[in-house]
């Protein structure tokens, strides 16, 4: 062979030992004993593994297989050409490692490969640099990359000086065969398989089991295949084929499958109850899992336990995705975020969104977050659409900013006491959003007294937090809301308020101490406590059936007395009407496609938007990842059917929802029934 084909050859096998050298790294840094992939399982994972890395690296080379020959770039010829080639080697290796960096660093804090959707950091450069540099090993990892860098091109350099010497001459026949023979092995390499479709990302997901498939990917293709998601569009044909079962489930008042309305009215039963106080505090990555009321044996959350304890608390309670802008958007206007590469929030298309926030016609609104409004562009949601909405935000408080996220979230507790205390002649409606239960967990000096704990890494790990710091942090949100209450109670709005506590996702973990199905079936993401809690007001209970996010608003208006126009996917947690019927929409684009689920008290049924794959569980089974839709086809075809249907209906609504289209629906679909406040004024 040629000096050229000898170094390629040499280079090829160097960096597939790198990168398989790279998913051993992320397998004994990741794997679950409890729940490892089956030997099988592992090595078919490994075997896609190393076609995915082979892929990367011949086309890492591709630019030396087809210029390295030109005399000007040949560098055996030319030392022009060997400075070329060593520096573009330098650079690319530089960034193959930071790309490795970012996706071990991404997985560890997501459980999830890094994807396209991790552009979206880039728009508040500020805060992920914040998070980056707080959390993680920046300079060592720079360093570490230079060493590795550096090496590297010492060792190219020694291979060129190794294959100096030229190959002796071959008839013009044979080095036109095995020219061909090199181009077709090295085409097939890249191609990945013997069949008419080529090796795709797609190819990993070969098994149910989420580390497996993710182990087999590598990261910096799976990132280039992840970057032309497009836009979420809506299917009109979809969702009026799904209208009539979306309108039963939602208790449409007036269906009109040619409207496609999907309107009714929150707080009917207004008339005669007290206007109350509402405070809503959205909390920072609370699991469930990671509450003592899931029998956590670490007691993470004494106080917030006192509160349930006292309260409505809603057990089997989920939110329909990960990440705190998607619920931020969920929250307020009632609809699952289903944009896949970025946030809905971020769209300036979608800022106009009919919200129950605004059917609080009467009484004095604020949001309070200890950060900046301008983070996820929630500012747009917000102002947008909720008329005489006050936003408290870093510039509002006295308080000192103590990480990347502002203020502590103990500070912001007691900021946002400062304002609601206020002799005032209306009801007010809150919103407290929480940020400090997030990397880099930082516990500010100002503490008021708490104890950091004395548990063992190793302890804290099996019941769910990966490190003390996390724990802590769980610790302190919960030790900022028991202070929060105390200040609360000593307030005259205190009486006449619910508190409304959720979590705005959960957390990607396998806690030992909880069902075998929800840590197998990574429901941990979504799985957060909800309480209502008004000592005055409300009979403490536990309710077992199944809520969601989406729900919160038209449960909140019915409680406080409020009415408006319920334009959304969710329903009243406490109307009786829907008794027997209740499901917690999930979604997550674990793939290109969305992943679409629907939780009820006995199953979790998932299927891709495509259709592809459909999958019923038993949340009681001892082998929950089993698919048992054969044995009950009918609830897997009911599921089915309204998973679809909400997910169809998601991406229609979420672009037919402001205040003058919902408040025109309602007009023509039911002109005789008073239509309330939810329609603000026009925007701006």
């Amino acid at each position: 062979m040629s000096r050229s084909v000898r170094f390629l050859a040499w280079n090829v096998v160097l960096l597939v030992l790198v990168f398989t050298g790279m998913r051993l790294a992320f397998f004994t840094v990741f794997d679950n004993p409890a729940d490892s992939p089956q030997t099988l399982t592992l090595a078919e994972a490994f075997y896609l593994g190393a076609k995915f890395d082979l892929r990367l690296a011949l086309i890492i080379n591709l630019p030396f297989a087809l210029l390295g020959v030109l005399p000007l770039l040949n560098p055996f010829r030319s030392k022009r050409g060997r400075t070329v080639w060593l520096w573009y080697f330098g650079v690319a290796s530089a960034l193959l490692l930071f790309s490795y960096g970012v996706d071990f660093g991404h997985y560890g804090y997501l459980e999830s490969r890094v994807d396209g959707s991790v552009l979206r950091y880039l728009l508040n450069p500020y805060e992920s640099a914040g998070v980056v540099w707080g959390s993680y090993p920046v300079l060592r990892g720079l360093a570490a990359i230079a060493l590795a860098v550096t090496s590297y091109v010492l060792l190219l350099r020694r291979l060129f000086t190794r294959e100096a010497a030229p190959a002796p001459a071959r008839p013009l026949a044979a080095r036109i065969a095995l020219g061909a023979a090199l181009v077709l092995l090295y085409a097939l390499g890249i191609y990945g398989k013997l069949s008419y479709y080529p090796l795709r990302w797609s190819d990993a997901y070969f098994t149910t089991h989420s580390f497996a498939s993710a182990l087999s990917l590598n990261p910096v293709l799976y990132f280039y295949e992840t970057l032309d998601n497009a836009e979420v569009e809506y299917d009109e044909a979809a969702v009026r084929a799904h209208y009539p079962s979306v309108a039963k489930y939602l208790g449409v008042e007036h269906p009109d499958a040619d409207s496609l309305d999907f309107t009714r009215i929150a707080g009917k039963n207004a008339e005669g109850k007290p206007r109350l106080n509402v405070v809503i505090v959205l909390l920072e990555s609370f699991a469930y899992y990671k509450t003592g009321l899931s029998g956590n044996p670490m007691n993470p959350t004494p106080n917030f336990d006192a509160i349930a304890d006292g309260g409505v608390l809603f057990r089997h309670f989920y939110t329909p995705h990960s990440g705190t802008a998607r619920a931020v958007f969920a929250s307020v206007t009632g609809l699952p975020d289903i944009d896949r590469t970025s946030h809905s929030t971020r769209s300036p298309l979608l800022a106009r969104q009919n919200t129950l926030l605004d059917a609080f016609d009467g009484w004095d609104k604020f949001y309070f977050l200890g950060g900046s409004a301008s983070w996820g562009n929630i500012r747009a949601l917000l102002q947008h659409n909720v008329p005489g909405l006050q936003i408290y935000e870093e510039g509002s408080y006295t308080s000192p900013r103590v990480d990347v996220w502002g203020i502590s979230d103990l500070a912001l507790f007691e900021e946002a006491n400062k304002v609601l205390a206020q002799p005032r002649t209306r009801p007010f409606v809150a919103v407290i959003q929480t940020a400090g239960n997030h990397k880099p967990h930082t516990i500010p000096e100002d503490n008021h007294g708490f104890v950091r704990t004395t548990a063992s890494k190793d302890e804290a790990k099996r019941f769910g937090f990966d490190t003390l710091k996390e724990l802590d942090s769980m610790r302190f949100i919960d030790h900022s809301i028991g202070e929060f209450m105390r200040i609360a109670r000593q307030e005259k709005y205190f009486d006449d308020t619910v508190f409304v506590f959720y979590g705005d996702h959960g957390s990607p973990a396998s806690a030992e101490h909880r069902p075998l199905a929800e840590r197998q079936l990574s429901l941990p993401r979504y799985h957060v406590p909800l309480v209502f809690y008004s000592p005055k007001h409300l009979t403490p209970r536990v309710i077992d059936e199944v809520g969601s996010q989406l729900d919160v608003l038209p449960t909140v208006v019915d409680v406080a007395g409020g009415t408006g126009v319920n334009s959304t996917l969710g329903r009243d947690l406490f109307d009786p009407a829907f008794a027997g019927r209740r499901y917690a929409f999930t979604v997550e684009r674990i793939e290109k496609d969305p992943v679409l689920g629907l939780v009820t008290n006995d199953f979790y049924y998932q299927a891709d938007a495509d259709g592809d794959e459909k999958l019923l569980h038993r949340l009681d089974s001892k082998t929950p990842r089993e698919d048992v839709s054969a044995e009950d086809p009918a609830t897997a075809a009911q599921l089915d059917e309204l998973a679809t249907g909400l997910y169809q209906t998601a991406r229609y609504m979420r672009f037919h929802n402001s205040p003058e289209e919902v408040a025109a629906q309602r007009a023509h679909a039911a002109p005789t029934v008073a239509a309330g406040p939810a329609a603000g004024p026009p925007a701006d």
